[in-house]
């Protein structure tokens, strides 16, 4: 206890400051539904842009850098943890096995060719590792749920969400206005939203002008797509040393041992996996389920804040072009793939 209270003491000041980003975003948010019936960009996303525009005008001291650097990396992890509440396996068994072996193939294609188009483009493995998933899975919250696992620097995280998050609303406006000129059904509109879209409130935004049968399928198919979040992160765990996402490794010069089971799959995957197990057998009480994931948010936007708090602005903007051009060409061939995966599985 006597240890504990100088560490707060020590955290206190940049965790305060974070809470502040974090509550001037929740308030900006609200602030768009109220004006525009809808929020365009969420907290997550305003949390990352606030902290950006801070850190730019004035540059933390010691004094908050070790709340920031608290907030960035473990409050992160936590949020990590608590997602796998809201994921169920019962998800998967309701879209039939042809359309759920489609959806994994579609987000191991979309990861592994996003990576490598994004390499192309020269991003850093990081950063290709960011956007790709980004892409395949979720969006934000892939990104932020990959960040930790594979090392991410700041700067990577900030510009991947923010390209994604900007993508991701022209997406929700474009997909309904392109629906008609495919010729495309309710049913295949559905899948085709819930193959592309990253948040499942924006699968719900793209489908509602489509129809209940477009935002059931949509919802459903994006689920199977967020439950695919899991598996990937546990992959990239155990590649990550491989990419130099844990730094103060040891050298490669001694024969190479097998890592303890805490050092192969950090302690925030196992706890994403064994809450993701306990909410598909029924063991969480459905009542704790929506605190779970509001907490999850809320401690996702306060790392983000922190994130945010920890970027140089020039830094993203010089990979601004080569990050917007990676982000939309992959969102291009996942849309690609998924409109063919439609028509090979004759969904009607």
């Amino acid at each position: 206890m006597t240890h504990s209270l100088p560490r707060l003491t020590r955290l206190l000041p940049g965790l305060l400051l974070c809470l502040a980003v974090t509550a001037a975003a929740m308030g900006l948010e609200h602030l768009e539904a109220a004006l525009f019936g809808r929020a365009w960009l969420e907290a997550l996303v305003l949390a990352i842009l606030l902290g950006t525009a801070v850190r730019t005008a004035w540059t933390p001291g010691e004094t908050w850098r070790p709340g920031i650097a608290f907030g960035a990396k473990f409050l992160l992890e936590v949020a990590v943890v608590l997602l796998g509440a809201s994921i169920s396996v019962a998800a998967m068994l309701a879209v039939g096995p042809a359309l759920l072996l489609g959806i994994m193939l579609l987000v191991a294609v979309a990861v592994s060719g996003g990576y490598a188009l994004c390499r192309l483009l020269g991003l850093t493995p990081r950063a290709a590792l960011l956007v790709s998933c980004g892409n395949a899975i979720c969006g934000n919250s892939a990104i932020a749920a990959v960040a930790p696992v594979i090392g991410a620097e700041g700067e990577e995280v900030a510009s991947s969400i923010a390209f994604t998050a900007v993508l991701g609303v022209l997406v929700v406006l474009a997909l309904p206005l392109l629906a008609p000129l495919l010729g495309l059904s309710a049913l295949q509109f559905g899948a085709l939203a819930g193959m592309t879209v990253y948040a499942v409130p924006q699968v719900l935004a793209a489908t509602a002008p489509a129809g209940a049968l477009a935002v059931q399928i949509g919802t459903v198919v994006k689920l199977v797509r967020v439950l695919m979040l899991g598996p990937v992160v546990l992959a990239l765990s155990l590649l990550a040393p491989r990419l130099g996402g844990h730094a103060g490794g040891a050298s490669s010069q001694a024969a190479p041992k097998r890592p303890p089971l805490h050092r192969l799959v950090p302690w925030f995957i196992l706890g994403f996996l064994a809450l993701m197990a306990a909410r598909s057998l029924g063991l969480l009480p459905p009542a704790m389920l929506e605190p779970t994931r509001s907490v999850a948010t809320a401690l996702t936007v306060v790392s983000m804040a922190a994130l945010g708090l920890g970027v140089d602005i020039r830094s993203v903007a010089r990979a601004g072009g080569r990050v917007t051009l990676a982000v939309s060409l992959s969102l291009l061939g996942l849309a690609a793939f998924g409109l063919a995966l439609i028509l090979v599985l004759g969904i009607a």
